[in-house]
């Protein structure tokens, strides 16, 4: 099976998809949001310029109240609309230009295999059943 296929649908469960999200992570996101997803400290409290620092991506931010598809619109295109307010100002990078779509499905598998809690792993199936019937 090629890579791309393998990747492309972000599977959490697939060790080559979240192997290859490891390092799109490291060289792209732990930067700004931490080696261990912990983001930057006080990342709900603006900075003096009135942006937010880089929230966490474990399961103590809110990364994983969103559904894959904003995820995937977020680190693709930045915060800009439909995902964010027009004209709104953030320090997230546009990554489209930089990663393939496979490599950006990689690093969500990646971030998204950290998130292990029953609470959390059922409103995220919630979340997907839902956004299937809409």
């Amino acid at each position: 099976m090629a890579l791309a296929v393998l990747v492309g649908c972000g599977d959490e469960r697939d060790r080559g998809s979240v192997a290859l999200g490891a390092n799109v992570y490291a060289q792209n996101c732990a930067a700004c949001h931490g080696a261990k997803l912990e983001g930057q400290p006080d990342w709900r409290r603006r900075l003096p310029n009135g942006r937010l620092p880089a929230p966490p991506h474990d399961e103590s931010g809110h990364t994983w109240h969103h559904s894959d598809d904003v995820l995937f619109g977020i680190t693709k295109h930045g915060l800009v609309p439909p995902y964010a307010p027009p004209n709104y100002e953030s320090d997230m990078p546009a990554f489209g230009g930089k990663l393939s779509d496979a490599e950006i499905w990689a690093a969500l598998a990646y971030i998204k295999s950290h998130w292990t809690t029953r609470e959390v792993l059922d409103a995220r199936a919630e979340m997907t059943r839902n956004a299937r019937t809409k």
